[in-house]
């Protein structure tokens, strides 16, 4: 089904801020909408041309895996539906055709400066870590380990927040030391029960999580609450369970085509991975679309579209 992308929005309310694929709007009363709109990033590059159908992916997976972590964590989620948040916004009716399927109203937090990263298996820079030192997050892990093995138990490895460029791996001690013991052992045991039933329910539907990052943000009152994207494939590294072999990297479920077309460019020279970007061929932009949809199809069990219209998943 075509969908037409977005690659950005100007809505009616206070542009808080425009990260390289959402934006986030002040709606009123200490709540903000955040619009994931259909813009990609590879190696830190935001491509010119956007990917139909992202947004709502990476807004419904959220939703669809916010309703399974109820019980794991509260979060800051308010409204998903699009009548539920004009009826808490009614200015946002008019332009309801640019920000529908794609936006969450949620409550307004103090974020935590920090990426709550949890690894089930070892790659990325997990495994660079480990080659050059033997360790993850600065702690030792055993000896002779290989290139996509498993994790047990998974590990927390947290990272700095950064604006622009590449998060940087910290100590489990950096994070006690700028938020003090007590929120640090927090969130790291909230983090580590989210990816827990996160892996355990990926499994189910044949998709290994390999690892995932988290972000929290507190309430004016203390209540520290999980925020932004969940276990989406622009946060997590999933891959098809029936397809991995640890000892070399793994096919992932998500932006896999783009970042194979632009590696290509670069090992001729064409690239150097800096701005500006070089354009995506049509065929790349349609195969990382289809990533994206097919993720979601796997793990809900129906369409993105029909699953933001409220059509129930088959059952067996």
């Amino acid at each position: 089904m075509a969908r037409e992308a977005i690659t950005t929005t100007s809505l009616p309310f206070p542009l808080l801020a425009r990260g390289k694929v959402r934006d986030v709007y002040d709606v009123g009363g200490d709540r903000l909408l955040i619009v994931a709109t259909d813009r990609l990033s590879a190696f830190d590059v935001v491509m010119a041309e956007p990917i139909p159908w992202k947004g709502e992916v990476l807004t419904q997976a959220t939703a669809w895996w916010l309703a399974r972590l109820a019980d794991v964590t509260a979060d800051h989620m308010l409204a998903v539906d699009p009548d539920a948040i004009v009826a808490a916004v009614p200015g946002l009716a008019a332009t309801r055709d640019v920000w529908a399927r794609r936006s969450m109203l949620v409550r307004r937090t103090t974020p935590f400066p920090i990426e709550c990263v949890v690894r089930g298996y070892l790659t990325g820079s997990a495994w660079k870590e480990y080659r050059q030192s033997g360790t993850l997050a600065g702690e030792p892990l055993p000896g002779g380990l290989v290139e996509s093995a498993r994790l047990d138990p998974p590990i927390f490895s947290p990272a700095t927040k950064a604006e622009t460029g590449h998060d940087e791996n910290i100590t489990y001690a950096e994070v006690e030391r700028r938020l003090g013991a007590d929120t640090a052992a927090e969130l790291r045991r909230r983090s580590l029960a989210i990816y827990g039933r996160g892996r355990e329910i990926a499994e189910q539907a044949g998709i290994i999580m390999a690892d995932t990052k988290f972000e929290f943000g507190r309430l004016p009152d203390g209540t520290v609450l999980l925020i932004d994207e969940v276990l989406t494939p622009d946060s997590s590294r999933f891959w098809p369970r029936e397809s991995y072999a640890p000892g070399g990297p793994q096919p992932s479920l998500d932006k896999q085509p783009v970042r194979d077309f632009l590696d290509a460019l670069t090992a001729r020279g064409a690239w150097d991975k800096a701005p500006p970007p070089p354009p995506l061929p049509p065929d790349v932009v349609q195969a990382t679309s289809l990533r994206y949809r097919d993720l979601f199809r796997r793990l809900a069990g129906v369409d993105v579209d029909r699953f933001a219209a409220g059509v129930p998943a088959p059952t067996s």
